[in-house]
């Protein structure tokens, strides 16, 4: 039975793919998820992702950008930028804790990425997340 890592671990392949090219991904994603064995109410969670991502994405690549130390938006790898979406998506429209977020997004990138990659994918995760924390103090 599929989990909640492994629906977010197959939406990290679909952002993946919509990434490098496949604009058309979103037409695929049922199937996909169903190859995956990610199924009724885990599929439902990985398309709320997925799609969730994608309408928001201008507003995810901005705040990604407003958190990169150093680097630019543009240099991420296909990968990172997948993992950094889905998180961003969740710190900013969910309401589950930013810790779960992040470690999440940390075990994804371990099965994913290169070995710096998580290290990096942390530190900007967190950031956004202690920025989010003072903008809804503040209110």
């Amino acid at each position: 039975m599929a989990t909640r890592h492994h629906a977010r671990m197959a939406v990290v392949s679909l952002l993946y793919a919509y990434d490098v090219g496949n604009g058309d991904i979103a037409d695929f994603s049922d199937e996909i998820l169903e190859s995956k064995k990610i199924r009724n109410k885990q599929r439902d969670f990985a398309l709320t992702l997925f799609d969730g991502v994608l309408v928001n994405l201008d507003t995810i690549d901005k705040a990604i950008s407003k958190h990169l130390v150093d680097w630019e938006f543009e240099r991420l790898g296909s990968l990172e930028r997948a993992i950094l979406r889905l998180g961003t998506y969740e710190i900013l429209f969910s309401s589950l804790d930013s810790a779960v977020i992040i470690n999440e997004a940390i075990e994804v990138t371990k099965a994913f990425a290169t070995e710096q990659s998580p290290k990096f994918i942390n530190g900007v995760l967190d950031s956004l997340s202690k920025d989010k924390e003072l903008i809804q103090q503040k209110k």
